[in-house]
């Protein structure tokens, strides 16, 4: 097995929160990166970097880049790039509480929380519309090899691609239609998961079929719904050996591919999106010989 962070194999907890912060000083970067190395055992809290905090420190990393801004027909898809991503795992939402709080005291003199936000798994693990979530994830040696990158030297091996973004549903609007107009955007029943053969080619089932794309597009899904005082959806989370499986998909549902618009827009809209580098684990700890050398 690649020494990989493990929360990224492993299935989704009952609690989760997502850390956002961006870059106060470079030069307290270093220092701050060593301590959170320390914290961070990639189970309890994984951790990604964005391309903007590798530039800090005069890194470059193949492959990552600022999340694309895309618009497609009557569809936006926003980047709101952070520096830094981190990805809290547990059961207890105090102990999560305590964890953020530990993680932003160790980051304070190079880094700013700017954004948090709570998730949870929904029954089985559904989205909030009731319809199950994940259903095409790969599994055993197909999700290692989506996930993971196979091969590259030290620090590299076993990293991953991270895609992070809200999605807000309009549960009111979604929850007035027809059951079988519902399974159609969907593209699947939500009462037995079944896909829909006569679904229509905006189902988003079809739009992001992973074996129709050329190459193959497989990503690991670790999505989980969220929710405030005003809003609920998906918090989208995917981890890829690279980033193009992702872009491929999401270029696919804005219809950049063929001016179809994946139906699931007709209820839910993208607020934020970013792209990390998840570094590999050696002593149960974050391998940060990429960054720090």
């Amino acid at each position: 097995m690649q020494p990989s962070q493990p929360g990224i194999l492993a299935d989704v907890p009952s609690q989760a929160r997502h850390l956002f912060f961006t870059l106060e000083s470079a030069d307290a970067l270093p220092d701050a990166l060593t301590r959170l190395a320390c914290l961070a055992d990639g189970e309890t809290i994984v951790v990604g970097f964005g391309a903007s905090l590798l530039q800090a420190l005069g890194r470059h990393l193949d492959g990552l880049r600022a999340f694309p801004a895309l618009s497609g027909a009557g569809v936006d898809v926003p980047s709101t790039q952070h520096a830094l991503w981190c990805w809290l795992r547990g059961e207890d939402r105090g102990e999560l509480l305590h964890r953020s709080r530990e993680l932003s005291a160790a980051l304070a003199s190079a880094l700013r929380l700017v954004q948090s936000t709570d998730a949870f798994r929904y029954r089985e693990g559904r989205d909030l519309t009731g319809y199950e979530d994940g259903t095409e994830n790969p599994e055993g040696e197909k999700a290692i090899a989506a996930a993971l990158v196979g091969e590259g030297a030290d620090g590299l091996r076993g990293g991953s691609f991270a895609a992070v973004q809200h999605w807000v549903h309009d549960l009111d609007h979604f929850g007035a239609l027809p059951p079988g107009e519902q399974d159609h955007i969907i593209g699947r029943r939500k009462s037995d998961n079944e896909e829909l053969e006569d679904a229509p080619e905006s189902a988003h089932v079809k739009r992001t079929a992973q074996e129709s794309f050329e190459p193959e597009a497989f990503v690991l899904r670790r999505s989980m719904p969220w929710s405030d005082s005003q809003q609920a959806g998906l918090l989208f989370l995917a981890f890829g050996h690279s980033l193009e499986a992702f872009e491929a998909q999401l270029r696919r549902m804005a219809g950049l591919e063929d001016g179809i618009v994946d139906a699931l827009f007709r209820f839910s809209q993208p607020t934020s999106g970013g792209y990390y580098w998840c570094p590999p684990v050696h002593d149960s700890h974050l391998d940060l010989q990429i960054l720090l050398g």
